[in-house]
């Protein structure tokens, strides 16, 4: 199962893709302070309008380790160590990780066998990292700089729609 792409496909850039989202992620966030009810609104909100995943969701940081949160897909690994995977990686980095083949990635954990490229952008507040927002593709390389800087955006948006 991939998200749907229905609300964003037909824009015309990736530009206009990430604005349209914006938007919409703006509007969907508005007047909710809970940090789980809307990372749950925004995990469903990029799993169904950006084309080509077949996953998209939170881990938080608990200690020294990431650990599942909301989430749209298939079942995902529960916990992730600081340093490890793609999501471990860009957490112990705090910057954004972008993987055209994870085939290739050292230490990829493999979560769903069709994953074949990811996105992770950590979720930071004060300059403190919360967590990590992360994106799968059944496609190599559908990932680039444009849903990198897309994607932080909307992180941005997400995490100031949640105050400490």
């Amino acid at each position: 199962m991939t998200g749907s792409g229905s609300a964003i496909q037909g824009a015309a850039t990736p530009a206009e893709q990430y604005a349209d989202l914006q938007r919409s992620l703006a509007g969907l966030l508005a007047g909710e302070q809970d940090l789980i009810a809307n990372s749950a609104n925004f995990a469903a909100l990029v799993y169904h309008t950006l084309p080509d995943l077949n996953w998209a969701g939170c881990y938080f940081l608990r200690g020294q380790e990431l650990v599942l949160g909301p989430f749209q897909g298939r079942p995902a690994c529960v916990r992730i160590a600081m340093g490890r995977g793609v999501c471990g990686t860009a957490a112990q980095q705090r910057a954004s990780v972008v993987v055209a083949d994870v085939h290739e990635f050292p230490d990829h954990i493999v979560c769903d066998p069709v994953s074949r490229s990811e996105l992770v952008v950590p979720l930071m507040r004060a300059g403190n990292l919360v967590g990590v927002f992360d994106l799968d593709s059944p496609l190599p390389g559908r990932f680039n700089e444009e849903d990198r800087a897309g994607m932080e955006m909307a992180a941005r948006t997400l995490m100031a729609s949640c105050p400490p």
